[in-house]
């Protein structure tokens, strides 16, 4: 087996913000701070492999490590928001990605990079690579300034999606429990459309369509209360014009998309009644569910779908370098359409979409799918000359 060395990075640059967004020192002294975990061989590289997610640390996942044993270098890089989407603005993330990739070609040596999407991480790879290539942002969805279209982003020379969803803001419209009628009190709810009822828990058949399509709609319509209250309240703030200029607010029951009960919806290979973190109906009304505690000015970032710029179905126009997309054949996170829809939305001419036949989104107790993972993406960077 490879040895692998494992070397923490930093990256910090000047803060330039309104107000305290993060906690603790980063942010609050002028300077944001970045902190990641480069994984490499002993063996020297021109090409490093990024990982990147919005909010989660990657270096404890088996995939860059298996691709460091592969003998590539893979920097799992960390955002200032990492751990806690709480207050998670999307375009300042691309701030961050842009200064890793600074730091890698301009001090660290390396020629060519190679973007890995894994999972939320997709959407922001698409939306850094288009904006890269063509840049345009200059200002949040709730209007502060952020000059990403100055930032002098560094394009990568090739992306990869893996296992990773189309946006944060779609996967929680399809997640978000269409039975919620009351955002003060989550027990005011809809019966008929409350999936984890007793009567819908010991259904044996599949949901029937008319069903399926009635939830969707109640889903959009909850969204869009949401987004609306979160409108409403930041306009008050500003009309007020005194310091309260940001509130954190609770959303509940954020997991209860029937697919995860009914295996029949865009059918893969995932086990019915569970999700990549557990019972649905636990999940449901538990901590981690996504989107579960937010600013109003990251909820129009990361979580809306009419706000949030971090969407792959349309980011991916402007990705013209080589691109490869991977899904798992028995995700049990994202959704089996994401990844082709991804697919058929990039720009790029060459462009590749594979199978993992029955992994999991964590590849978890399947070392047999994990390589073969390794040997897909692998072989893609060396064949495209990356490697």
């Amino acid at each position: 087996m490879t040895e692998l060395i494992f070397d923490w990075k930093h990256v910090a640059f000047a803060a330039n913000r309104a107000f305290t967004e993060t906690y603790g020192f980063s942010g609050s002294q002028g300077l944001t701070h970045l902190e990641g975990i480069l994984i490499r061989p002993g063996s020297p590289s021109r090409t490093l492999l990024i990982f990147m997610h919005p909010a989660s640390t990657l270096q404890l996942l088996p995939l860059p490590r298996a691709l460091a044993g592969a003998g590539h270098h893979v920097l799992c890089a960390g955002s200032r928001y990492q751990r806690n989407d709480t207050a998670l603005i999307m375009e300042n993330v691309l701030l961050d990605l842009g200064a890793w990739i600074r730091a890698a070609k301009e001090e660290w040596g390396y020629e060519k990079i190679v973007l890995c999407g894994w999972s939320g991480g997709g959407s922001l790879t698409m939306l850094y690579q288009s904006q890269a290539e063509r840049p345009t942002i200059t200002e949040t969805p709730a209007g502060d300034p952020v000059d990403v279209k100055g930032a002098g982003l560094i394009a990568a020379d090739g992306v990869v999606s893996l296992a990773a969803h189309s946006s944060r803001a779609l996967l929680l419209t399809e997640w978000l429990d269409g039975s919620v009628r009351n955002e003060d009190n989550p027990d005011d709810r809809d019966t008929g459309l409350d999936l984890y009822a007793p009567a819908m828990k010991s259904r044996d058949e599949p949901f029937p369509g008319e069903f399926v399509a009635r939830y969707r709609a109640a889903q959009r319509a909850r969204m869009a209360r949401i987004t609306d209250r979160v409108l409403e309240t930041l306009d008050t703030l500003r009309r007020r014009g005194g310091g309260e200029v940001e509130r954190v607010f609770v959303t509940h029951r954020t997991m209860a998309d029937p697919r995860f009960l009914d295996p029949t919806i865009d059918p893969n290979g995932r086990k019915p009644g569970w999700t990549y973190l557990g019972n649905p109906e636990t999940v449901n009304s538990g901590p981690v569910g996504l989107g579960r505690v937010s600013t109003l000015r990251s909820w129009l970032s990361q979580w809306s779908p009419h706000h949030s710029r971090a969407d792959s179905l349309v980011t991916a126009r402007g990705v013209t370098v080589p691109f490869l997309a991977l899904e798992c054949g028995a995700d049990d996170a994202v959704p089996q359409p994401h990844t082709t829809r991804i697919f058929a939305a990039v720009g790029s001419s060459d462009r590749e979409q594979k199978m993992v036949e029955g992994a999991n989104h964590y590849f978890v107790n399947q070392p047999a799918e994990l390589a073969s993972a390794t040997r897909i993406v692998s072989d893609w960077v060396r064949a495209k000359g990356l490697g």
